[in-house]
């Protein structure tokens, strides 16, 4: 087992039954959905397939859901636009303007309002540069800083324009409902810029009824910078998106803001995933450069919950090949890591709850001493797991659940191996844990040599109150 979760993109490579379950068998832990691509009925196709792979036990796999926002684009072009370095030209915002020579329409109404005289616009991922010299009211004149050739539809970036667009849009809106009524665990919404976008998004949540949809908020622009803490106070948690957030931010910073936003999630008690160009070149090629092994390496190595391959899943040649590289490097990374339990901040829980996250940690050092094979977890609301693997425990653990909910929501969660128990009883806690290990026993996840400890709640005065127990499997039944 890896400790790491992937998460990897569907779209035409890999949205079949067959890729599906080898995706999963490769390691893959969730799918995402890429809004910005998707539609509804493909969507649903799929769905359908991933319950029934999910239903029959071929597959273990939770859904996740990104959503488009409000993309800023180059309008279409007649043919293509050949710049030379210190070329001048307009970028206009009136769509009826008729464009002249070089000059570009940008989909951004307040282009000229926003952006100052001397800055940067970013097109096409850093492809071209141009430099603001003068504003009007309908456009802005600019000077190449680079030659580029420039095609139609080609995506613009403002760094440190606060951008006058909505925290959340009607599409997304609709997206978040078609993610609340089809069962996704997760909804990654796109440019979150402020932790009032994510209480925007809880209100939709809380008008539809839903309680289990999980909010990872994607970092994806420089405005995070004074608002990162209010975003991580409101979200489950957070994508360090590097698509965008690279050409958005200093590009010897990304590093920097990387662990910056992985670290603050951990004392947060939040889950973090690290996302974009991890492994680019196996979009096209079969072996990742050395470059990408050692980021996907050192990602590991800062201990978030879960890895994101994008491209690298959704089209060409190599899906299966890149999650199978994915897994290697983790598990290879993972070796070189002895964890430290390090403690996390624990705000708006009951006494009860804090109760339980300093007896597991008292329980991780046990373990320590113990030498034990395995943790095994009974959780009805996967809170106890969610405590274990914030801990970034060194044994394996095994979560035992009677939802499903949360057999999707824990297949986030750092080194846990959520399980559905097959016949869970509320009234016998010390029954459903002897069942469990019944389980493990039957499938040879464990053996009769081994020693397990076993966290369980135990009924009293109307109380559920922690437990553990160390189990030698060779006197167990």
């Amino acid at each position: 087992m890896k400790k790491t979760k992937i998460i990897a993109t569907l779209w035409p490579a890999t949205n079949s039954e067959k890729m599906l379950e080898k995706l999963y068998k490769a390691w893959v832990n969730i799918i995402r959905f890429n809004f910005s691509h998707a539609n509804y009925k493909d969507s649903l196709d799929t769905i359908k397939v991933i319950n029934e792979l999910n239903k029959s036990g071929r597959t273990n796999i939770a859904m996740l859901l990104d959503t488009k926002w409000p993309e800023i684009r180059t309008w279409d072009l007649k043919e293509k636009n050949n710049y030379k370095k210190w070329d001048v030209f307009r970028i206009y915002v009136d769509p009826d303007k008729e464009l002249k020579d070089l000059d570009l329409f940008c989909d951004y109404p307040y282009l000229a309002e926003d952006i100052k005289k001397g800055k940067c616009i970013i097109i096409d991922s850093w492809l071209f540069s141009v430099k603001v010299l003068e504003k009007k009211k309908n456009y802005v004149l600019v000077k190449a800083l680079n030659s580029a050739v420039i095609w139609s539809r080609r995506h613009i970036n403002l760094p440190w324009v606060k951008l006058n667009l909505p925290g959340i849009t009607k599409k997304d809106k609709e997206d978040i409902k078609f993610a609340i009524e089809n069962d996704f665990s997760y909804v990654a919404a796109s440019f979150i810029r402020s932790g009032e976008n994510v209480k925007e998004i809880k209100e939709l949540l809380k008008k539809h009824g839903c309680t289990t949809l999980k909010i990872i908020s994607k970092v994806e622009n420089e405005e995070w910078v004074e608002n990162l803490n209010g975003i991580i106070k409101e979200s489950d948690g957070i994508m360090v998106a590097r698509g965008d957030l690279w050409i958005e931010v200093p590009i010897k910073k990304l590093a920097l803001y990387q662990k910056e936003m992985v670290d603050k999630c951990r004392v947060a008690w939040k889950m973090v995933i690290i996302a974009t160009h991890l492994l680019e070149t196996m979009i096209e090629n079969p072996f990742p450069t050395r470059a990408e092994s050692s980021d996907v390496f050192n990602s590991v190595l800062q201990q978030p919950d879960c890895l994101m391959l994008s491209w690298e899943t959704a089209i060409w040649k190599f899906p299966i090949e890149t999650v199978k590289m994915m897994s290697s490097i983790i598990k290879e990374a993972e070796k070189s890591i002895i964890y430290k339990h390090k403690d996390f901040d624990f705000n708006g829980f009951s006494e009860r709850d804090l109760e339980k996250k300093i007896l597991i940690k008292s329980w991780l050092y046990a373990w320590e001493e113990l030498w034990a094979k395995a943790m095994i977890i009974l959780t009805k609301t996967w809170l106890l797991a969610r405590f274990v693997s914030s801990y970034r425990p060194n044994i394996k653990v095994f979560a035992f659940t009677n939802k499903d909910s949360s057999i999707w929501i824990m297949n986030w969660l750092f080194w846990i191996k959520p399980m559905l128990h097959i016949a869970w009883d509320s009234q016998n806690y010390t029954r459903t844990m002897e069942l469990a290990i019944k389980q493990l026993l039957e499938k040879k996840i464990l053996n009769k040599h081994d020693k397990i400890i076993a966290i369980n709640d135990i009924q009293k005065d109307s109380n559920e109150i922690p437990i553990m127990e160390i189990i030698d499997l060779e006197y167990f039944g």
